[in-house]
């Protein structure tokens, strides 16, 4: 299973808001290409994120994400959730996180990676950093990664 955070993650970090006063984020095709394909080779998808917004649960809604959290900063309650709803361990689990929250995570699945962009709390504490940035191609890294690597993708 691959578990997302999405602000840093999925995204740049960047909002902006449209006419009607909501905010919105850039989403990369690329990333969601990389995310089918994992899909389609039978892996499960979760979504952890700290932000309750219409975009991202249309977001995860085009992606196939099997299951999704929101709304809540302190993730290891959802993770323990996901646990239990899914029956996946955390060592058959990689999570990508970029921020202070996603630590307990990146230490708790088997394969804990994170974006170049990421506070330096992370980047000292994850296995893998992506080359390419969050928002821009480093969610399809971590999807080719797991492809080609599969279980053998551990700390």
């Amino acid at each position: 299973m691959l578990v997302l955070d999405v602000d840093g993650v999925l995204t740049d970090c960047r909002l902006w808001m449209d006419a009607n006063g909501e905010w919105k984020r850039f989403y990369s095709i690329r990333d969601g290409v990389g995310i089918k394909a994992l899909v389609e080779a039978g892996y499960k998808l979760a979504i952890i994120t700290g932000t309750t917004a219409t975009d991202v649960r249309a977001r995860a809604k085009v992606l196939g994400v099997h299951y999704f959290y929101e709304g809540a900063m302190d993730k290891w309650p959802s993770f323990e959730q996901l646990q239990k709803d899914s029956g996946i361990s955390p060592n058959e689990m990689a999570y990508v996180g970029d921020d202070i929250f996603d630590i307990p995570l990146i230490e708790e699945v088997g394969f804990g990676a994170t974006v170049p962009e990421a506070v330096d709390e992370v980047l000292a504490v994850a296995s893998y950093v992506t080359k390419r940035p969050g928002g821009n191609g480093a969610v399809r890294e971590i999807c080719n990664f797991i492809l080609k690597y599969g279980h053998y993708a551990k700390n």
